[in-house]
């Protein structure tokens, strides 16, 4: 398989503030992980939430201050964050450059829990 990003469509986020999520490679084409690619535009977050599975990111584009656990750093291109599944962590947006970033999680349920 190979596609170019533009014949994928994204959707917003059910919770924040101007992001959106386009699934790149899901289940029905690997058997172990997912790639999405998520964008968060200027001015825009997530809120502090919790994942039953892990996440791999590398981020892409923009800069943005990212909560995992206790920590806050600012993330920006060619980042890459690990979070492990069912620690919280959070997005803002920092600056007039969307965030944007891919993020991989294995091909489980993912119960989301908004904390805040």
């Amino acid at each position: 398989m190979i596609k170019n990003i533009k014949e994928y469509e994204f959707s917003p986020l059910p919770a924040g503030k101007g992001g959106s999520m386009s699934v790149l490679i899901g289940d029905d084409r690997a058997p172990n992980f997912a790639m999405r690619k998520f964008v968060i535009k200027s001015g825009g977050s997530m809120p502090l939430h919790t994942n039953t599975v892990e996440h791999e990111q590398y981020v892409l584009g923009g800069s943005a201050k990212v909560v995992i656990a206790d920590e806050e750093k600012v993330a920006k291109k060619d980042d890459i964050l690990f979070i492990p599944a069912g620690v919280p962590h959070s997005y803002e947006v920092l600056g007039n450059e969307d965030y944007e970033f891919l993020c991989l999680v294995p091909n489980e349920e993912d119960k989301i829990e908004i904390l805040s």
